[in-house]
């Protein structure tokens, strides 16, 4: 899989994510149709915004950083394309956990 830097900056809390595919078979080894899969929750990040601002006006950091492999709620965020690529546009608070 190539690297390639995505031209666009989440302000906030905000992160984007690139889902990550599937399986494209069960564990019984059926093959899924593209209406049958679930839609993607787990993905890699690829760009961090600034922190939040909390109520005493100082930035707080984001716990997540470009790179990880985060899991978050199926239907959370703004799915985005950009260069004929799939995103997502979450904030911190939707993702559930980080793949270690």
């Amino acid at each position: 899989m190539t690297t390639q830097t995505i031209q666009i900056r989440p302000l906030g809390d905000r992160v984007v994510v690139k889902p990550l595919e599937q399986e494209e078979k069960t564990r019984g080894g059926v093959i899924l149709p593209d209406s049958a899969k679930e839609k993607p929750n787990r993905g890699k990040v690829v760009a961090v915004g600034n922190g939040r601002v909390n109520d005493d006006g100082k930035r707080v950091a984001l716990d997540v950083a470009e790179g990880n492999v985060v899991l978050y709620g199926k239907y959370s965020g703004t799915e985005i394309k950009l260069e004929g690529e799939e995103y997502v546009i979450l904030q911190e608070r939707d993702i559930l956990a980080i793949f270690e």
